[in-house]
């Protein structure tokens, strides 16, 4: 995910209750440093102590709650069967750094201080470079729930990681549809406030007119903007009319955008990202009908994810309203099969595990890193918006030569 700046209002950022200071008791172990994994022996049984710095409140708490609600999920499943590999228990600490990016850096202090094996971050590449860095210095493993920006691991080290795909390859999925639809024109919106609103038009533009197309505008506007008709009255004015429109923006800004454009008669189909998989674009109703966005997956109660759907309902009380509680339970799986490579809860055995992971087998398909520069390589989904639902375009994975440069 990215760098978004609002909570979406349909995901109900309290789910987790008292969770801001949440800590998964494990069960404790018989060995003197179970609870930590400093002096962890290679194959004994050890804790794995995993720090969250996540803004549980805050513009970020649309996608921090609905990760941590899945991470604990896991994560009770996973001590409720024994631990991993039957003797890695788990242990999480659970901090909200408001979603800030300051914040975030303290938070990171107090992790680090309690000798964590590894820390997940915000979904967002601002709030988690700070914290990023002081883990990297710390020598732990920093992995950011889906902050989908790859210049974030580029701006901490080797020890930062992203369980999302990049956006300059989520924008490649966009411009090879776009021309597999014939559209030989678009036009761009973006933001300069975050890497990910200002970076992703550009992500496409190179990826469109590399294709054959031409990007004939390019507008910009400011995160959280009251009003659009300025923008809209611009892409009316260009003859002849771009065949789509591209843009990055999430809420409020995407609905805001969009109702205008729609309220002022202009139709051209729109591409977005995956920043807007929300119930509330679901509820714009016809206003959002053929919005095409990439996604991890599709959020689904049946299939892979039937038995997730009613483990979220028993924890949180209701069906998950974003794929963000998906990629939550996948950081853990992912997780899991970093210690099963290690085979130890030392901070530096899982960092080593972790960057060589390939093929990890999770709810909406295989996740690597190996050779992925910190990003996740996973398959990106291409949804259409169909009658107020998400309806599966198709699975795809460029090819790595072929996506952008970050």
């Amino acid at each position: 995910m990215n760098s978004h700046k609002h909570k979406f209002p349909g995901v109900k950022v309290l789910s987790l209750g008292a969770a801001l200071v949440l800590s998964l008791a494990a069960c404790s172990s018989s060995e003197p440093d179970a609870s930590s994994s400093e002096g962890a022996v290679t194959g004994e049984a050890c804790t794995v102590k995993v720090g969250l710095n996540v803004g549980l409140t805050g513009i970020f708490a649309y996608e921090s709650v609905p990760h941590t609600d899945g991470f604990s999920i896991w994560a009770d499943e996973i001590n409720a069967a024994g631990g991993i590999d039957g003797k890695f228990k788990i242990e999480t600490v659970v901090k909200d750094n408001t979603s800030d990016p300051a914040k975030a850096a303290t938070v990171a202090e107090e992790l680090l201080g309690q000798d964590i094996s590894i820390m997940f971050t915000t979904s967002d590449a601002d709030v988690s470079i700070g914290a990023g860095q002081l883990a990297q210095s710390a020598g732990v493993a920093a992995v950011s729930f889906f902050a989908s920006s790859p210049t974030l691991p580029q701006a901490v080290g080797d020890h930062m990681f992203s369980n999302a795909f990049g956006d300059n390859t989520q924008a490649k999925v966009l411009a090879d549809y776009a021309t597999e639809q014939g559209y030989k024109t678009a036009y761009t919106l973006g933001s300069p406030d975050s890497s990910y609103t200002k970076l992703l038009p550009e992500y496409f533009k190179d990826a469109f007119e590399t294709n054959g197309g031409k990007v004939v505008g390019q507008g910009t506007y400011a995160v959280g903007q009251a009003s659009f008709s300025v923008i809209v009255d611009e892409i009316k004015a260009i003859s002849p009319a771009p065949d789509v429109i591209m843009t990055p923006a999430y809420e409020p800004d995407f609905p805001t955008f969009i109702k205008a454009l729609r309220g002022a008669g202009v139709n051209t189909p729109i591409l977005g990202t995956d920043g807007i998989d929300s119930a509330t674009t679901l509820a714009l109703g016809e206003i959002a009908e053929g919005v095409v966005y990439p996604a991890p997956g599709v959020l689904s109660s049946t299939g892979a994810m039937a038995d997730f759907y009613a483990a979220y309902n028993a924890k949180v009380g209701s069906d998950p309203e974003t794929i963000y509680a998906i990629t939550g339970y996948e950081a853990g799986q992912t997780l899991e099969a970093a210690v099963i490579s290690a085979q130890s809860c030392d901070a530096d055995a899982i960092w080593n595990s972790w960057k060589e992971l390939s093929g990890v087998k999770t709810i909406t398909g295989s996740v690597g890193y190996k050779g992925g520069d910190g990003m996740a390589i996973r398959e990106i989904s291409l949804i259409k918006v169909v009658s107020g639902d998400r309806s599966l375009i198709g699975t795809f994975s460029p090819d790595p030569a072929s996506v952008p440069k970050a």
